[in-house]
């Protein structure tokens, strides 16, 4: 038996923390990259009579499946799959929006597309999705977004180059985003509101209870709301919404939550909601962050709710209703968060997680302290000593 690390073959390999994969047989001595694909098959790379060549082994012959470039992702990465007994498997991803607060560059490429480091926020969403469980994924989308489409789907002739020239690496992040869930899409036909949005996701979701996850807000991959969230579901039933305490001048900006305590520190039930309030009219600090669990009651309620604010059907109005007889919980997040809901944020956000980077974070870091003491030293002279 061979085992393989860092895309290299050795019968003698050190100790790690987690087990890395194991391979038997004539593979073994060839493999040169390796990949979980769905949830009973390794994709290995290996190269055949002088080309690349692509094959699939049973995960049964494996000690892991959640195999990445020969080496072991955490059960709770982004990057990996978790088998699940919870009962709730499908989430969904509204994805309709318009983007007018980044024109022009939202006028022919979907704001959800746009790139955060090397990957679009869209893609973020959908790995934490699967990172908890969720294996069904619903995106409603709306005109001129067939470009989400396309990066969820196989991109054949690139993927055939890459694999032409062994480049493992990048063949992998090709194919990530179309092995990461069985992705479904559904146009929005109107823009009438999230609660629209979610409706239209009816028919999908059936009465099995849900996640949905906005793409404005990116939780960091090392943090575990969603799953938190639907253990809350499992322990109480009904819906779940996440809730991050904000100081009272942005109150405006969020839906916020009326709560009562229970025995858990990081657990409340909702007794009411209001959409974006003023601070005088706030009933607390605790905003409505884009992370949801909901009961498939959501839609009789949604069904009867009228347009409220901005001519809208507004999810925050339906949970209100919900709230009001005792079915909502939140789930008090004081983690990691980005946003990425306007041109500030959204660069605020890119930095912050370049920085984080193994590959790209001390390089980045280091230019970023010159420049930052080149604008403290006067905008003229940054301009001029960075302009290359």
């Amino acid at each position: 038996m061979t085992q393989v690390q860092n895309g290299e073959t050795s019968d003698k390999l050190p100790a790690v923390s987690a087990p890395i994969f194991e391979i038997t047989g004539p593979a073994a001595s060839t493999c040169v990259h390796a990949k979980a694909v769905g949830t009973r098959n390794l994709q290995l790379l290996m190269p055949v009579a002088g080309r690349t060549g692509i094959s699939e082994v049973p995960l049964g012959k494996l000690s892991s499946p959640w195999v990445s470039m020969g080496r072991m992702i955490a059960p709770h990465s982004s990057s990996a799959p978790v088998p699940t007994t919870r009962t709730v498997t499908k989430a969904v991803v509204p994805a309709a929006g318009l983007g007018t607060r980044f024109l022009p560059a939202t006028k022919a490429t979907p704001k959800e597309m746009l790139p955060v480091v090397d990957k679009p926020a869209i893609q973020y969403v959908v790995e934490e999705a699967a990172a908890a469980g969720l294996d069904d994924v619903l995106m409603v989308t709306g005109r001129h977004k067939r470009a989400i489409e396309d990066h969820f789907d196989n991109a054949f002739e690139l993927e055939q180059a890459l694999a032409a020239k062994g480049d493992a690496v990048r063949l992998d992040a090709v194919r990530d985003p179309a092995r990461l869930a069985n992705i479904h899409h559904i146009r929005q036909g109107e823009p009438l509101g999230l609660g629209h949005a979610v409706l239209c996701a009816h028919r999908h979701v059936g009465d099995q209870p849900f996640a949905v996850l906005l793409g404005d807000d990116l939780i960091d991959p090392r943090e575990t709301l969603l799953s938190r969230m639907l253990d809350v579901r499992d322990q109480y039933a009904g819906s779940v919404v996440a809730l991050m305490e904000v100081p009272p001048e942005q109150i405006h900006l969020y839906g916020c939550a009326a709560v009562e305590a229970t025995g858990e520190d990081d657990v409340v039930r909702v007794t009411g909601l209001v959409e974006k309030p003023s601070r005088q009219d706030a009933p607390s600090a605790y905003a409505v962050i884009g992370r949801y669990v909901l009961d498939p009651a959501v839609f009789d309620t949604l069904e009867r709710t009228p347009p409220g604010r901005g001519g809208e059907i507004q999810l925050t109005d339906a949970l209100q209703e919900l709230a009001a007889g005792g079915t909502v919980h939140g789930v008090v997040f004081d983690g990691l968060r980005y946003d990425t809901g306007d041109k500030a944020d959204y660069l605020r956000t890119v930095v912050r997680l370049a920085c984080d980077r193994d590959d790209l974070g001390p390089e980045f870091v280091s230019w970023l302290k010159e420049f930052v003491a080149g604008l403290e030293g006067g905008a003229d002279s940054s301009r001029r000593r960075f302009a290359a």
